[in-house]
């Protein structure tokens, strides 16, 4: 059993994260983050079973973060006149 909580882990882990690498939109990367705290939830578990506290603080942490982009890509409203991604000033002036 061990064994499926962590390969489902590593797993969910490596497809969240090129989920959110792709930048295929705020919907997508939004989905990613979930994936990453069902990763996350799946490590905390193993890290407990394993007697592993630095697996399950680790990703405790990961989870909180996590919560975070879910928040950010989901959740939040965005505005449709502000932009997702102020760009940079120029650095060429005259």
């Amino acid at each position: 059993m061990l064994e499926i909580v962590k390969w489902s882990a590593s797993i969910s882990g490596m497809v969240a994260a090129l989920a959110v690498a792709a930048d295929l939109g705020r919907r997508v990367t939004g989905w990613g983050f979930v994936l990453f705290l069902l990763s996350s939830a799946a490590w905390i578990t193993a890290g407990l079973i394993d007697e592993e506290p630095a697996l399950s603080t680790q990703n405790a942490v990961l989870f909180i973060i996590n919560v975070v982009g879910v928040y950010r890509y989901l959740i939040r409203k965005v505005s449709a006149t502000a932009p997702e991604a102020a760009e940079p000033p120029s650095a060429a002036s005259g």
